[in-house]
């Protein structure tokens, strides 16, 4: 429906935006409708989240003008943004997890009674009533960290409708969302707009721009470089877009040639953070020179799966052998040092250290042996120089190894843990949603590379949330559902159909 003749309700002209030695927004214009869905698309490092910023009020604009419903305002801080009706539904949450759904969402806008007591059954009911109006279904009295992760977003998107939000900002929404709880979303979506609320939908995944958008914007290197419509675009000609050239979405890879096993599971029970089994009696080999993808609902053992196996979480039965020694109780540097890389799950808890420069994270597997240590003495020398190669060969944007980790995009600390965990010898890759939240030409950048590790003859053991991943990746597909393994299939059988119905538990006895 084009909702391009309603109302203009926010409007960003020529915003600009330096930060020392990058320019992050370079004289950008937007347009937002009333009731629309505007996508926003662009690499990781585009300016997308620098300009968000500045309509939310974390940032200044260095040049330009910001216009809400009509009015020109200079946004000193998010609540100046929040009075004017804009809120933000941020990546990360930013949920207390041991609060109530209530607690949270009057949390800095609280509800008193007498003067000075929470009327904590006062904002219940205003999240109740919020809830049923805007289809947000969630229990107010729940805690937050018992929440699934689709129900928590709800929770922020009702936190900004509560202070009375009509402009929502939301970034990244679905980058830890599973299919289904994505769909939810985009059903909440179109109810928001139909009750004339105005969307800035920021997002990777360009089947979602296709499938929810009313308009598409497209920044590239700072600027916006163009804006049409789901009607007049393809995932295609939106990547050739965002990137700048031709973008090979489908990944290319010839027919495996696996050879001996280098992972082997047999019975492995692990059990979840509350003490209760999350993996219960899987089964499996990876051999060298195969990919075998786990598909499944994230919740269902997964993260577990993969920290029994790099030493992260302890192993409560069963037995683990990588490339014939035994690993079950082995510490995270014995398996290192067995030639094991891990893309882990969550790149800023466990796969760099945020403060510490790029150089210094690129040898955090291997920084005590030389030529990176002298005895106990670091070599930073050696350490840069290894750095700054790195860099270059992986594309890290800026291309300063001595930059924190901090200002990365996050397709750009994912190339910083791929670059450290690639560049050394290396038997087995454990690979744990390698692409989430970040742009196609990094995605298609680390499918290659992980093609590549399998065609050296690396076993490859590759945990997704994303089906199209899993399927244009893997040679064998394991899909896992409540804890286990419930199916094994080559990928020549592994049709969308069927994986879907094994995730959904729906081939289960």
């Amino acid at each position: 429906m084009d909702k391009s003749n309603n109302p203009i309700v926010l409007e960003a002209k020529g915003i600009t935006k330096r930060f020392p030695g990058v320019l992050a927004n370079d004289h950008v214009d937007l347009v937002l409708h009333q009731g629309e869905i505007l996508a926003l698309l662009g690499e990781n490092g585009a300016g997308k989240s620098t300009l968000m910023n500045m309509l939310y009020g974390l940032y200044h604009p260095d040049e330009g003008e910001i216009w809400i419903k009509g009015e020109k305002v200079r946004l000193q801080s998010p609540r100046d943004a929040i009075e004017r009706g804009v809120g933000m539904v941020h990546q990360h949450f930013q949920l207390v997890p041991v609060m109530t759904v209530a607690e949270n969402v009057m949390l800095g806008d609280e509800v008193t009674r007498g003067g000075s007591w929470l009327d904590n059954k006062e904002a219940a009911q205003r999240v109740a009533e919020l809830s049923k109006q805007y289809g947000l279904e969630v229990d107010s009295t729940a805690v937050v960290e018992d929440l699934p992760v689709g129900t928590q977003q709800r929770v922020e998107i009702i936190k900004a409708l509560y202070r009375d939000a009509d402009i929502l900002i939301l970034d990244e929404p679905t980058a830890v969302l599973t299919p289904q709880e994505a769909n939810e979303l985009f059903h909440i979506m179109r109810g928001l707009t139909e009750q004339n609320v105005s969307i800035i939908f920021i997002t990777h995944k360009l089947k979602e721009v296709l499938a929810i958008a009313d308009r598409i914007g497209v920044l590239r290197a700072g600027q916006m470089v163009g804006t049409t419509t789901p009607a007049a675009s393809t995932e295609s000609s939106l990547a050739e877009m965002m990137v700048g050239r031709n973008v090979i979405l489908q990944v290319e890879k010839d027919e495996s040639h696996p050879e001996d096993v280098v992972l082997h599971i047999e019975n492995l029970q692990v059990k979840d953070d509350r003490g209760q089994m999350a993996v219960r009696g899987v089964n499996l080999e990876v051999r060298a020179g195969e990919i075998v993808g786990v598909a499944g609902v994230q919740g269902n053992g997964q993260r577990e799966l993969v920290e029994a196996l790099t030493g992260l979480r302890p192993v409560a039965d069963g037995r683990v052998w990588i490339d014939g020694q035994e690993t079950t109780h082995a510490s995270p540097r014995q398996i290192t040092e067995l030639g094991v890389a891990h893309i882990p799950e969550d790149r800023e808890k466990h796969g760099l250290v945020m403060p510490h420069s790029l150089a210094d994270n690129m040898v955090l597997s291997t920084y005590y042996k030389p030529p990176f240590a002298k005895g106990i003495v670091l070599n930073k020398k050696a350490v840069k120089a290894n750095g700054e190669k790195l860099v270059k060969e992986y594309d890290v944007r800026p291309p300063d190894a001595m930059t924190p980790a901090s200002k990365l995009s996050g397709g750009n600390k994912q190339k910083v843990i791929v670059a450290r965990e690639f560049s050394r010898p290396i038997k087995l890759l454990i690979a744990a949603q390698p692409t989430r939240g970040i742009d196609v030409g990094s995605i298609e950048f680390i499918h290659n590379q992980i093609v590549a590790q399998r065609d050296q003859g690396i076993a490859v053991l590759l945990v997704s949330a994303e089906l199209d991943e899993i399927l244009g990746l893997a040679d064998r597909v394991a899909v896992m559902f409540d804890g286990r393994i419930v199916a094994l299939l080559p990928v020549e059988e592994a049709t969308r159909e069927r994986v879907g119905l094994l995730m959904a538990g729906a081939a289960v006895q």
